[in-house]
């Protein structure tokens, strides 16, 4: 993929599904080999080396969004989930993002955590060990010179006191590795000095996904015209100020929110589970589970839209090196770091919430998602692959999506 790569492909959704990898291959760069390891999915063979007792493959529908502009540099974003609305609604923010330049986006070093929890301690354990820490961080740094290689390396050390028990906090720069076995190593060899000079026994040895030290910010403009005017404009800011008050909204907030950020983890072949559990753990830093985003107008009456996130994802190691077709997305998304990717995450979870808000706030969420969602209850009723864009059609202007309503359609 080229600098000047343009994201925005008008009527994209209307394609087939071979012109859409045609158009997508092509403006990203990607191979025959890339197209057809996204087409044909993961290999039998492959999912056999990546988990134990392996007698098959699931597979989930790998999406493209559009017309995301991020730091003035296009990209095409590959988005795995099995949810509709998702990639159109992503897609469509980004697209009233553009308008006004795109996204701003910063990510900060790639610093994970790791934590060595040592029980019986002395009560001089931590002053022992800050004597030592020096010595101690070059010796974990040691135990990984390719990291240090790449940039990387152990930035800090410090102690803290859990209840009854001192916590040994390791910082790491992982450079583009999403970092859990080179911190787990390093924690794991530092164990037994640790448990010299405190005094006390290690338990756990662990990297923590609650990646605080490794967050990636965005923001944008978005004029109030273009979500429907000033009173849509408004009530998304009230719909925000609900979910950055009350649990019970910003929990479904938030999983709108990560709708985009997990499609885009899955895609890229990251740990979903540790990037969900860590924003969330984010989401409640101050004590209270709150908005990851926030939303407010400007002196004009525009959105202005940010969010910070967690970003505990690599380019390197586990399956984004071993699953083709995440390598393919890879690719394809033409990320160049790790810290890179994470940005296109926060952006992609900003426009996520940017949809859901706006569908929210003008004309209700069911209304564009079940226009969505009569494709798969035409199939379920079962349409022929030739009618069932006419079927859904057919419901969708109804208003009645349901599978006995299909089945009429279909009988007239």
């Amino acid at each position: 993929m080229t600098e000047e790569m343009d994201s925005s492909i008008s009527g994209f959704y209307k394609l087939s599904v071979s012109e859409r990898l045609d158009i997508a291959s092509e403006r990203a760069g990607l191979s025959i080999e890339d197209a057809k390891a996204i087409s044909s999915g993961l290999p039998i063979e492959k999912a056999d080396s990546m988990i134990e007792n392996v007698i098959g493959t699931f597979g989930l529908p790998l999406g493209v969004a559009v017309n995301f502009k991020i730091n003035n540099k296009d990209y095409l974003v590959p988005m795995v989930t099995e949810e509709p609305s998702v990639v159109a609604a992503a897609s469509n923010a980004a697209k009233m993002a553009r308008a006004t330049g795109g996204f701003i986006a910063s990510a900060s070093e790639p610093v994970m955590i790791g934590q060595i929890q040592l029980k019986g301690a002395g009560k001089d354990a931590p002053k022992r060990i800050e004597a030592e820490k020096s010595a101690l961080m070059e010796f974990a740094e040691s135990l990984d010179p390719t990291l240090v290689r790449f940039g990387g390396g152990v930035k800090d050390l410090q102690v803290r006191s859990v209840g009854e028990y001192a916590v040994v906090h390791l910082h790491v720069n992982v450079a583009d590795a999403m970092g859990a076995n080179a911190v787990n190593t390093m924690c794991e060899a530092l164990a037994p000095r640790l448990e010299e000079l405190s005094g006390g026994r290690a338990i756990l040895k662990i990297l923590s996904n609650f990646a605080v030290e490794r967050t990636a910010k965005a923001s944008c403009t978005i004029k109030k015209e273009t979500v429907g005017g000033e009173e849509v404009a408004e009530r998304i800011v009230d719909a925000w100020s609900l979910a950055d008050q009350d649990v019970y909204r910003a929990v479904t907030h938030n999983k709108g929110v990560m709708n985009g950020i997990t499609a885009l983890v899955m895609a890229t072949g990251n740990d979903t589970r540790a990037v969900e559990a860590g924003c969330h753990a984010f989401a409640a830093r101050d004590g209270a589970y709150r908005s990851l985003t926030r939303w407010c107008l400007d002196d004009k009456g525009d959105l202005v839209g940010e969010i910070e996130v967690p970003v505990a994802v690599g380019l390197v190691g586990g399956a984004t090196k071993t699953h083709p077709v995440a390598q393919a997305a890879l690719k394809m998304l033409g990320v160049r770091s790790a810290a890179e990717l994470g940005q296109v995450m926060a952006c992609v979870g900003l426009a996520q919430n940017l949809g859901a808000l706006r569908a929210l706030s003008a004309e209700g969420i069911q209304k564009g998602h079940m226009r969505l969602h009569a494709k798969n209850i035409a199939i379920l009723a079962g349409a022929p692959p030739e009618r069932v864009d006419e079927i859904a059609q057919a419901m969708a202007e109804s208003g009645k999506v349901s599978v006995d309503e299909a089945k009429r359609i279909l009988s007239a």
